[in-house]
């Protein structure tokens, strides 16, 4: 069961645009299943298309979610509005084993469905998930690292451990 539910048959397609919008316990349950802080709003407006056996989705999906900034953990408002492209397909027969499957990107979106039917939410929730940036930070970010005594990026990347040791082997000592 899903936190977003929203099911569609192949054989009821809606004519015009539909909009999806979660509620208040709807977006609580998917902050606590994506490690949100909060979303504070979750909408979709979705045109659904038959193309032969298959259905496709394309619209836009916007979000306001509050997540932790990753370096100081201080809550930061991210604003989410991104294009829907989905496509729900008939379940095929899998290889078995250990065959292997080529994918290509269009094969990315496919999504299969249940019978007759497909979770549109559901599956616009995973696209709100893949949406946020894991490594958001906000302004007191900088002010974080100092206090923990991080440097920047040049005084502790990779070539700066490298600059240590020539540093510590210099015949000049």
């Amino acid at each position: 069961m899903s936190e977003f539910e929203r099911f569609h048959d192949v054989r009821l397609l809606p004519a015009g645009p539909v909009q999806l919008a979660a509620n208040r316990d709807e977006c609580a349950a998917l902050a606590a299943r994506f490690g949100l802080v909060a979303i504070k709003r979750l909408e979709a407006t979705v045109t659904l298309t038959a193309d032969g056996p298959a259905v496709r989705a394309t619209g836009r999906l916007s979000a306001d979610v509050v997540q932790s900034c990753a370096v100081s953990a201080e809550d930061l408002l991210s604003r989410i509005n991104v294009p829907v492209a989905l496509r729900f397909v008939p379940a095929t027969d899998l290889p078995g084993g250990h065959e292997e499957i080529e994918l290509i990107s269009a094969d990315c979106d496919d999504i299969e469905l249940d019978g007759t039917r497909f979770d549109l939410g559901d599956a616009l929730a995973q696209g709100l998930a893949l949406a946020v940036d894991p490594f958001a930070t906000g302004p007191g970010a900088d002010e974080a690292r100092r206090q923990a005594g991080l440097l920047g990026e040049g005084a502790s990347g990779p070539f700066a451990a490298l600059a240590g040791l020539k540093l510590r082997s210099d015949p000049s000592d």
